[in-house]
């Protein structure tokens, strides 16, 4: 039954004192009467915003029933990787009947906790799940609680969490990695089969690494990211973790392909990799028809006609031990019949320099655009715009060193770069990934360590806060690239350093994330003889 009584306006019409302040700080130079005028033309064009409010907007389905959950007692997680413990069963049977899984708390699991890492958000409960929740429930895996991950994400460790550090479980006095340092962390110590990361500049790769797990960042816009929290649009990946290479296509198999709602899958050749390339590239690879790929059924170890190359660039400043267990890698594979040359790729060591003002769109979507940004289509969360507004007029001298970092750096290159250097750097992306496609029209995947050193000793607690900054970006070199070109690049242990995990990662032709897996799983049978 409709009203014509009295509703409270959605949007208070800005006072004349108001608009005068905003055309000063704007330099508008609006006489008296111009500021008249403002007030009576805003007043009109409010009855639209009283409009919007009134409609309701639609969310992404909630399928399944579940309960809040709780959030465990130290006793209980001792890695410190679980923020919240829930139990959300899914279908009765699918490719994930009988997994357990764990979500990154980047990722909105309906009316289940999500604090991103971090004091901003803390208290938040969204109100729909992401799709590739939905999606892992619907192939019949049961979700049993969010994963701990870093403050807003932004860290290549495991230190800057608001509830405290993850423990790596090879060596509770070193980082797991981050920033979903909570998924490798309770898939290495058998807690899950497997879980959900988030990777911009290699927040899956690192700490499955540094955990000793697999982890894939797939192609640039094949697994939607629709209902987690993004950093950079045009670096957003989702992506699976687990224990080994089938596991981990299994998930991918449950979690890919378009949604509707998500712009990144319609961007899905980034840095100028053309849709006709990607469609019938080499091989005959077809796009078109992979994109809800049988990952997990198409899965082989039968690589024997492959060819790929080790990237020496992808070595600068890696450890002996390193080196050597990802040399032994490659080197079983040419043994099996592989071909394995090295090449070299220059390219690759301006990555992460062309990496770091690219990030300045982290400030602009995270920070001043509330999670949200502008510009793009899919679904955006008003919710969570609504609750980090609030959280960051409330808490933002609660927010981690790095976050700080970030904000100042955004802010300065705003204001006085007006954001220049970030433009620049999107341009050179292209440069960069025709540097890899280059190199894969002859290869079918490059190879180098993940991260050319093992995990670091978690901080001391009264770490200076350049020291605490630079540890957490200490470890991105090889894997930010590869989220500048949206290439697939999958990360696998290849052996250990004393006790401690070496990674090797696995870079592939875009959308040719098959390819990529099933190296990977004739690297991990190699190794298992």
């Amino acid at each position: 039954m409709s009203s014509t009584g009295y509703r409270a306006p959605p949007v208070q019409c800005p006072t004349e004192e108001q608009i005068a302040t905003i055309s000063k700080d704007l330099q508008l130079n609006l006489t008296t009467q111009d500021v008249a005028d403002v007030k009576v033309l805003l007043g009109g064009v409010l009855k639209s915003y009283q409009r919007v409010d009134e409609l309701v907007e639609p969310l992404p389905e909630t399928k399944y029933p579940r309960v809040p959950g709780y959030r465990p007692a130290a006793k209980d997680n001792p890695l410190n990787a679980w923020y919240w413990r829930c139990d959300i069963s899914g279908a009765a049977d699918g490719i994930l009947a009988g997994k357990k899984v764990a979500i990154k708390d980047n990722v909105a699991v309906s009316g289940v906790p999500m604090m991103n890492g971090s004091k901003i958000l803390e208290g938040y409960v969204p109100e729909y799940d992401a799709t590739v929740v939905t999606r892992i429930l619907d192939a019949g895996g049961r979700i049993i609680g969010k994963s701990v991950c870093e403050d807003l994400c932004l860290s290549g460790s495991s230190f800057t969490c608001h509830k405290g550090p993850v423990h790596n479980p090879h060596d509770p006095t070193r980082s797991a990695g981050g920033s979903s340092g909570g998924s490798a962390a309770l898939v290495a110590a058998g807690e899950v089969d497997m879980a959900i990361g988030g990777d911009q500049g290699g927040s899956i790769r690192l700490p499955a690494c540094w955990c000793g797990v697999v982890g894939l960042k797939p192609t640039y816009g094949l697994v939607p990211y629709t209902g987690a929290i993004p950093i950079e649009i045009s670096l957003d990946h989702l992506g699976p973790l687990a224990r080994n290479v089938a596991d981990c296509a299994r998930l991918l198999q449950a979690i890919a392909g378009p949604d509707g709602l998500d712009s990144r899958h319609m961007l899905a050749c980034p840095a100028g990799a053309c849709f006709d390339e990607a469609i019938a590239g080499p091989g005959g690879f077809d796009r078109r028809q992979n994109q809800r790929g049988a990952y997990f059924d198409q899965l082989t170890a039968d690589v024997h006609t492959k060819k790929v190359a080790i990237v020496m660039e992808g070595f600068a400043n890696a450890e002996s031990d390193v080196m050597q267990k990802v040399k032994d890698a490659t080197a079983a594979l040419a043994k099996s019949g592989i071909t394995v040359d090295e090449v070299s790729i220059p390219e690759h060591a301006d990555g992460v320099h062309i990496f770091q003002p690219v990030i300045e769109g982290a400030y602009e979507t995270m920070i001043r655009g509330n999670g949200n940004g502008f510009g793009w289509n899919g679904f955006y969360s008003s919710s969570l715009q609504e609750a980090l507004a609030r959280g960051y007029k409330t808490h933002s001298q609660d927010m981690s060193a790095t976050n700080k970092y970030m904000s100042v750096l955004g802010e300065y290159m705003r204001t006085h770069y007006n954001h220049i250097y970030y433009a620049k750097a999107q341009n050179l992306r292209r440069v960069l990934s025709a540097a890899y496609d280059e190199k894969l029209k002859h290869y079918d995947a490059l190879i180098m360590p993940t991260i050319p050193f093992v995990a670091h000793k978690l901080p001391a607690e009264n770490i200076s806060f350049k020291d605490y900054v630079e540890l957490a970006f200490s470890n991105i070199q090889n894997t930010c690239c590869f989220n500048l070109t949206g290439h697939p690049a999958l990360t696998l242990p290849v052996g250990k350093s004393g006790t401690l995990p070496v990674g090797m990662m696995i870079v592939g032709r875009h959308f040719d994330d098959q390819g990529v897996l099933n190296i990977g799983l004739a690297v991990e049978k190699l190794l298992s003889k």
